[in-house]
């Protein structure tokens, strides 16, 4: 096989770390190639030297049998390679065609020609089918939108290799596919594409070749997707069989812990009303925009509320802000960790400890020897791959800053609802089980979960009921005993879309 694109024995370490070795594999010209593997396995490192942003220690990157070095990010993007990350790398304040034109604004005489600007961005937002006004600003955009305007700097510039690092974690099923047709065209230019994903079944459709890490070495390299199963590629990144990562585990259910009554606010198009009791799971089901983040903001106090009430053990509370609701036992780990949830520049020590501190300190002063042992406490706890509690979360992969957040809420005491906003986005297979395995023990103790996901095998298989939300609405409740995956999806649908053919409900 002739590859146009090639790792050729990279090798990255760093103090205490060495998060790629010898890593070696080619993909030829315009395909998409699937690259797996587990949280801190060295995905995000690659894709890192790829851009240009990090520099390897040892081998190289060839593309079209030129050996490239790339010096920065821009360096990179000069020689037609593109990289689209997790964490989104907008400007929130300027608009989306200044964010998709940054580095090559048209111009006249030297001023910006902000017409042709506007007019060139929203014409390639329509051919993509990407609803975005090129005009909005960033800021005002909801985060599925943002993913999407993030993902058509692949399509702004003359590119050779486009690196998509979990695309579809923030994107309802609708923008989905309107990425998957995206990459069709983009690999019938024959540019070269790597897929990071952990979603098994995006790798099995869209990819004809795959390579797996672990622990920052190959684990595996298919040329050809044929013959290839789910469980052999889980195995691959693991290193041992997972049979089942749901692993429910039945429990008995105490009294009401959490009653919503009448609770009203900013898309909610009618006042929701809803218990939760003691030791329960509760799912919230729905597509992006349904009003499920929106809701649990409410009851944290990260908004506030037109009317309602909430109470908790039988007391009702005022929801005035974050720190009132930690105080009285109710935690938030939003989706959108970037912004809503890591203290960048800080290490994992501080960000754990940043909400309990209070209960670590004396006389204004903070026992840091406490907090140390809180930090490592978490990190053995939530297994986070860290070489030292001292190191910048910003280094750390995406899933186990999502690990770093719950164990910030794990240090708190006294926490009775625990509100998780999509627990697992951009979290392996193998993390996945661990983060299930820790819900189910926080509820045996008679914690209350909340758990909003738009994956609908994640919330059948870890709760014990569902409510199911639509356009503002709680449209549907289900026990587990009565789950069913087409009355929960049409639940989730909204009127007039619940008759589409099934294999389109599907992927939508």
């Amino acid at each position: 096989m002739t590859c146009f694109f090639e790792y050729r024995g990279v090798t990255k370490t760093y103090p205490g770390v060495v998060a790629l070795q010898d890593v070696s594999f080619g993909v030829r010209k315009g395909a998409v190639h699937g690259l797996m593997g587990e949280n801190g396995a060295g995905k995000s490192t690659l894709i890192r030297i790829l851009s240009g942003d990090q520099k390897a220690n040892a081998g190289a990157i060839v593309i079209d049998g030129a050996e490239q070095h790339f010096a920065s990010v821009r360096d990179a993007s000069d020689n037609g390679v593109v990289v689209i990350h997790q964490e989104l790398q907008l400007v929130p304040n300027l608009t989306v065609a200044e964010n998709l034109c940054l580095g090559h604004f048209p111009s006249h005489l030297g001023f910006v020609s902000r017409g042709e600007m506007r007019a060139q961005v929203q014409s390639v937002l329509a051919e993509h089918g990407i609803e975005v006004d090129a005009g909005a600003k960033v800021s005002a955009l909801p985060l599925g939108a943002r993913q999407m305007v993030e993902i058509a700097k692949a399509a702004m510039v003359d590119a050779r290799v486009i690196a998509l690092d979990e695309p579809t974690s923030s994107l309802s099923a609708h923008e989905s596919e309107i990425l998957f047709r995206m990459i069709d065209r983009l690999k019938a230019r024959g540019i070269v594409i790597l897929y990071v994903s952990h979603r098994m079944d995006e790798i099995f459709r869209l990819c004809d070749s795959m390579t797996v890490l672990r622990d920052g070495r190959l684990a595996a390299h298919h040329d050809s997707l044929e013959g290839v199963t789910r469980d052999q590629v889980v195995a691959e990144m693991v290193g041992r069989d997972i049979s089942d990562i749901w692993n429910w585990r039945p429990r008995p259910l105490g009294e009401t812990r959490l009653r919503v009554e009448a609770l009203s606010g900013d898309r909610l198009a009618i006042p929701a009303t809803f218990e939760a009791r003691k030791g329960e799971i509760l799912g919230f089901f729905g597509l992006i925009g349904a009003g499920r983040s929106e809701l649990m903001r409410l009851i944290f106090g990260a908004d506030t509320p037109a009317a309602g009430q909430v109470t908790l053990d039988g007391e009702s509370y005022r929801r005035s802000d974050p720190r009132r609701s930690i105080r009285r036992g109710v935690a938030y780990c939003s989706e959108d960790r970037k912004h809503d949830g890591i203290l960048n520049g800080r290490s994992v020590e501080e960000n754990i400890n940043i909400s309990a501190r209070r209960l670590w300190s004396a006389g204004g002063f903070l026992k840091r020897r406490r907090e140390a042992e809180t930090a490592e406490t978490q990190i053995k706890r939530l297994r986070i791959r860290t070489p030292s509690r001292h190191q910048d979360i910003v280094n750390l992969s995406g899933g186990n800053q999502q690990k770093v957040i719950l164990g910030r809420w794990l240090a708190e005491q006294g926490i009775r609802v625990l509100i998780m906003d999509e627990p697992t986005r951009g979290i392996d297979v193998g993390a996945k089980s661990e983060i299930y395995d820790l819900l189910y023990g926080l509820a045996e103790q008679g914690m209350t979960i909340l758990v909003i996901s738009s994956e609908l095998p994640e919330v059948m298989g870890i709760c014990d009921r569902v409510l199911v939300m639509c356009q503002g609405r709680i449209r549907g409740a289900f026990n587990r005993e009565t789950f069913n995956e087409a009355s929960l999806l049409a639940a989730a649908l909204p009127d007039g879309q619940a008759s589409q053919p099934a294999a389109r409900r599907r992927r939508e």
